[in-house]
């Protein structure tokens, strides 16, 4: 029977009983395949010819299914980490050529009476390659294979780490919005797969295998001080991240409070026609924080905020704050009071409707008059001051006005 891939199997498994038909277990397969599809078919016909809606019945038969392929996958996997295609190292003759006295020769005449096979390295090496990939399939379990202790252990603790973090704050915050931090749950599983699947590579290279956590391969800074451009690319998914990073702390403020506050605003005020703005904000800050990185190395960064200026804004944003603060005075202490005196009207209502829609009215309405009153005044250069001051620095001016960044 020739040699099955334990690569293809794995993958078959995916499809409960493929895998183990794939290695010729046809009775497993069987077993696996009926207590798998079984419930799904019995709750089809349910669903479709008796129009069963009963959870009590549906949910059962979900969840066994489900139990059948998770034990499927298991079987599988414990199966190929013992199965063993390959035939061991083959020996060389053990008696000597035609014509020779009785016996073995003596071996101090000639050289070792067994060689390896070459083939048989291999299939070992691509053996021990296959079993990586299949304890992998758990983080940690890989580089625990391959003596990767601490390694091992940063993977496990940061996977199931960020699980537990992540549910363990939904259902304290009650928020359902948390459970979109899980999508880091896929990039940390390939992560840490693909570093086993290298560390076994450079093992079989003849290459040492350092023992040290994950986070030891983002270098912070080296000797000189500088900063690390992968890890400044990563967290500039974050917006401002990269650019604190870089020590550009006014422009990164400056982008994570325009980010979080855009967002408040946004939800509180139940204004989804401005949700448009989010992906913007989060583009910009992406983008210019991997522009920075960039000016950093070539040593041109320079920390320019967003808004150079505040104090030219003070009154504006003064007033919007005050607007802010008085909805929100008026929401739960003045209505709540209205209520208490009048419980049968529905100031909520009232409030609901026209009150966030005539705060964003007076906002838009306020900003679009002070843009139209809006003069710029360009100050009045004479030749005298063009000639008197250096040519490299009027040069320079106008070329950081053409680029300011």
């Amino acid at each position: 029977m020739p040699n099955k891939s334990s690569i293809v199997a794995f993958l078959l498994s995916f499809i409960p009983g493929a895998g183990h038909l794939y290695m010729n277990r046809v009775v497993r397969a069987i077993l696996y395949g009926a207590g798998f599809f079984g419930p799904l078919f019995l709750m089809f016909v349910g669903a479709a010819f008796f129009h069963m809606r009963d959870d009590d019945i549906l949910i059962p038969l979900f969840l066994f299914a489900l139990f059948v392929a998770v034990i499927n996958m298991i079987d599988m996997i414990v199966y190929l980490l013992r199965y063993q295609p390959y035939p061991g190292p083959q020996y060389g003759p053990q008696y000597g050529p035609h014509g020779s006295p009785y016996g073995a020769e003596p071996p101090y005449d000639h050289a070792p009476a067994w060689e390896p096979n070459p083939y048989a390295v291999h299939a070992a090496s691509q053996q021990e390659r296959t079993r990586v990939m299949l304890l992998s399939f758990i983080p940690g379990l890989g580089h625990f294979q391959l003596g990767l202790m601490q390694r091992g252990l940063t993977a496990m603790v940061s996977f199931f780490g960020v699980a537990v973090l992540v549910f363990f704050i939904t259902m304290m915050t009650n928020n359902d919005s948390f459970v979109a931090f899980l999508l880091a749950m896929p990039v940390l599983w390939f992560y840490t797969m693909f570093d086993a699947l290298k560390q076994q590579e450079r093992k079989q290279d003849g290459l040492p295998l350092i023992d040290r956590s994950l986070f030891d391969d983002f270098h912070f800074g080296d000797d000189s001080g500088r900063k690390n451009r992968t890890l400044a690319t990563i967290i500039a998914i974050f917006p401002g991240a990269a650019h604190l990073y870089l020590s550009m702390n006014k422009r990164g403020i400056q982008l994570m409070a325009i980010f979080l506050f855009s967002i408040y605003v946004l939800d509180v005020l139940r204004l989804s026609l401005f949700f448009f703005l989010i992906p913007i904000l989060w583009f910009f800050s992406f983008f210019d924080g991997l522009q920075s990185i960039s000016k950093y190395e070539n040593g041109t960064l320079v920390d320019k905020p967003i808004v150079e200026n505040w104090s030219a804004y003070h009154r504006s944003i003064g007033f919007v704050l005050i607007l802010l603060g008085g909805y929100y005075v008026f929401k739960e202490v003045i209505v709540q009071f209205l209520y208490q005196v009048f419980p049968h009207a529905n100031y909520m209502y009232w409030l609901n409707n026209f009150g966030q829609t005539l705060i964003v009215a007076v906002i838009l309405i306020g900003g679009g008059i002070k843009l139209l009153l809006y003069r710029k005044t360009r100050p009045v250069h004479s030749k005298e001051q063009h000639t008197d001051s250096d040519p490299s620095q009027v040069y320079l001016e106008i070329n950081e006005k053409k680029n300011p960044f």
